[in-house]
């Protein structure tokens, strides 16, 4: 078997799960609960599924609620941690370091301590930050320096910023639920991850700045089914930067895709339709997958006509040590 590499997989140190929850946000993004977290259950988890390493994350709501000092040390601490676990797991686990956006200046810090001192691998982004999303200029210093240092960017979806999600459900469970009556990973996230992506894209902020390397989760969300549609329409925006239909699915195409939720057995074709082979990666999305549900969804992968034995083997492993060498 061949041992898998989960780029999306998510720790939640006690700290920070109680910093959700003072925050108002113990059913994150309309869950039942926050996932409880701690090292050694998720090498256990990762030992009965055959994944070899993990590249840790924090999930959403990120750790920005509303306060930048507060941001700032919440930011630091998560990464700390994942360094610490990283460290001591240093075949096991990496880190992807969490930034207190929509504070710049924060993150710019921040930044530059999670590359220099902590050795991060990349860094975790939200959709969007209080309703800035990626691609948005107040966000070009952060990207200038993603491209300076050749960063690996991990985007994440988080809560919905419109209002027609802010529309309170009614009945007996409405107060277990987000505003627009179930969860947002069940539908709006990946939206949000569609609208981020093609936002670097229609802003020229993925142009500008080539050296950086995105990872889009889920299977790519709803994009391979929009692509043809955005790119067809972008000629006609009147862009500054020409951007036609072969220049945005060349753009997609450069970009790597995780496999977390449920790539089969519908998804994974509309991906492979505009993702290179070589940029299609695992992901767990533990612990907010469950175990059990982590399990059954590798095994769909491993016994999936759909996949070569050598296809197979690079999603699950081969295509990530490109990336990510140190767990060779």
């Amino acid at each position: 078997m061949v041992q898998r590499i989960d780029v999306h997989a998510h720790f939640l140190p006690e700290r920070y799960r109680a910093a959700l929850a003072a925050a108002g946000h113990s059913k994150p993004s309309g869950m039942p609960a926050i996932p409880k977290w701690n090292v050694t259950e998720h090498l256990e988890m990762m030992d009965r599924n055959e994944i070899g390493s993990a590249i840790l994350s924090v999930s959403a709501p990120g750790v920005h609620f509303g306060d930048n000092a507060a941001a700032r040390d919440l930011a630091r601490f998560v990464n700390e941690e994942g360094a610490t676990a990283a460290h001591d797991n240093p075949q096991r686990f990496g880190m992807f370091a969490t930034l207190p956006l929509p504070d710049v200046d924060g993150a710019l810090r921040e930044l530059e301590y999670a590359f220099d001192t902590l050795k991060a691998d990349g860094v975790v982004l939200e959709s969007n930050f209080h309703g800035i999303y990626l691609g948005d200029a107040r966000f070009e210093p952060v990207f200038e320096e993603l491209n300076r240092r050749h960063a690996k960017v991990f985007i994440h979806p988080t809560n919905p910023h419109c209002p027609c999600c802010q529309v309170q459900p009614k009945g007996e469970n409405a107060a277990a639920l987000p505003p627009i009556g179930y969860p947002f990973p069940m539908i709006e996230f990946m939206f949000e991850t569609t609208r981020a992506v093609f936002n670097l894209l229609l802003s020229g902020t993925l142009d500008r700045f080539p050296n950086v390397q995105i990872i889009v989760p889920h299977a790519g969300a709803t994009i391979p089914v929009l692509a043809d549609r955005v790119a067809g329409l972008s000629p006609a925006l009147g862009l500054p930067e020409k951007l036609d239909a072969e220049k945005f699915m060349t753009s997609l195409r450069g970009m790597y895709y995780d496999l977390a939720g449920f790539p089969l057995p519908r998804q994974l074709n509309a991906l492979l339709e505009i993702a290179d082979p070589k940029h299609v990666l695992y992901g767990s999305d533990y612990p907010y997958t469950p175990e059990p549900l982590v399990t059954a969804l590798a095994a769909q992968l491993d016994g999936s006509p759909q996949l070569s034995a050598a296809l197979r083997a690079d999603f699950m492993r081969n295509n990530a040590l490109a990336l990510f060498p140190k767990f060779a």
